[in-house]
């Protein structure tokens, strides 16, 4: 028999963790698995923001975390897809042979949609261009200058707090069209709210942004919010790679998959992570680390077993939790339903701080731990909302 070829693009969190889980689910099989990145590093997403304020990470490197799994490392960028001859092609033209295909190439932030924020504002897609920012920061710290973060989204409050808490001599305006927090019950949301005025955050909620200039954000209203700096959290777009290779995505870009997260039109071909289009009972899940690491753990496995002819079950998933780091010192844990709507428990303060630093540190060693034995990757599966009764 010949020996599998699979290829898994990206990795981030749930690439890495498909690459190393299905590793050693088909360590007796005759399989060959590649994983494919631009970057030797691993990029902590989940802290992309302690980055930006100025803080230092741990560096993690991925052949360092793959060592002893069996998985080979390539570094490059996918540049084409031909999913009819099971091909990708790399920067600089080498082309890699699969017949399966794990692509996990995530997300980042969109700042094309508002004139002058892909020239303007700085975004944390990239940890390079995070400690570009950090630098910079401090330099406007140093002067008392102003930074407006645009977006109430989790990522946007997690960076607004930690600048505040690490540079107190700035201005920091956080700039939302809804309520931040809005996600939150009502009494977790009252929590975020205490701690930002603790930390000085000045809030602008219900504003419309119109463009970002080189020292401010302009708002339909024709104001002006002063910005030495503007940081860039809100609005996703994914990579193109899949439309243009004619795999079926949805409108965003994102692959279209049946229940065992197989493309609809490709069926050799996975998507993962923020790179699915994945509907449960409930809706469609959002990307988040916390749906994408189950998905890359259920597609290990459900591929080991396709390969050892067994039958594969749906995915399911439900929602558990929103954590929220409030800088280093404070935190708050809103649980939640199936669907990710607030349940009725929240965590706040110190215990919410070591909840949320275990939620944030545990990836990496999942990962080298995934080498040796099964971990599991999700907290709930949601119970009896997540199950298809239609």
């Amino acid at each position: 028999m010949d020996t599998t070829r699979i290829v898994v693009l990206g990795a981030g969190y749930t690439g890495m963790l498909a690459a190393v889980r299905l590793a050693r689910r088909t360590r007796k099989l005759d399989v060959h698995i590649t994983l494919v990145n631009p970057s030797a590093r691993f990029t902590e997403r989940l802290r992309m923001h302690q980055i930006a304020a100025g803080q230092e990470l741990a560096d993690h490197r991925i052949p360092e975390i793959l060592d002893g799994s069996g998985v080979e490392f390539v570094q490059g960028t996918a540049t084409a897809i031909d999913p009819e001859a099971r091909i990708v092609t790399l920067d600089g033209g080498a082309a890699l042979a699969y017949d399966e295909l794990i692509y996990a190439l995530g997300s980042g932030t969109d700042t094309s949609i508002v004139p002058g924020a892909a020239d303007h504002a700085w975004t944390l897609n990239d940890p390079r261009k995070a400690h570009r920012f950090a630098e910079r920061l401090a330099v406007v710290a140093a002067e008392g200058g102003n930074v407006a973060v645009c977006g109430g989204g989790l990522t946007g409050i997690e960076a607004a707090t930690e600048i505040a808490e690490s540079h107190p001599g700035l201005t920091v305006t956080l700039i939302s069209s809804g309520e931040p927090g809005s996600m939150m019950g009502d009494k977790a949301r009252a929590y975020l709210n205490k701690a930002m005025d603790r930390l000085g955050i000045v809030r602008t909620v219900g504003a419309t942004i119109t463009k970002v200039l080189p020292d401010a954000v302009e708002l339909a209203t024709g104001e002006r919010v002063p910005a030495d700096l503007t940081l860039w959290t809100t609005g996703v777009r994914v990579s193109p790679l899949a439309t243009q290779a004619g795999i079926e995505t949805d409108a965003r870009g994102l692959i279209v998959v049946d229940p065992t997260l197989k493309s609809v039109s490709h069926p050799s071909i996975r998507a993962i992570g923020d790179a699915a289009a994945v509907r449960q009972a409930w809706g469609q899940i959002h990307g988040t680390c916390q749906s994408g690491m189950p998905t890359a753990a259920y597609t290990a496995d459900a591929l080991a077993r396709q390969l050892r002819g067994k039958a594969v079950e749906p995915f399911r998933f439900g929602y558990f939790h929103q954590p929220v780091s409030l800088g280093r010192k404070d935190a708050v844990i809103q649980f939640t339903k199936a669907d990710d709507t607030p349940g009725r428990f929240y965590l706040t303060g110190r215990a919410a701080v070591m909840y949320k630093q275990a939620v944030s540190s545990s990836p990496v060693p999942s990962m080298k731990l995934s080498k040796k034995m099964t971990v599991s990757a999700q907290l709930s599966k949601g119970g009896r909302a997540t199950r298809v009764t239609a």
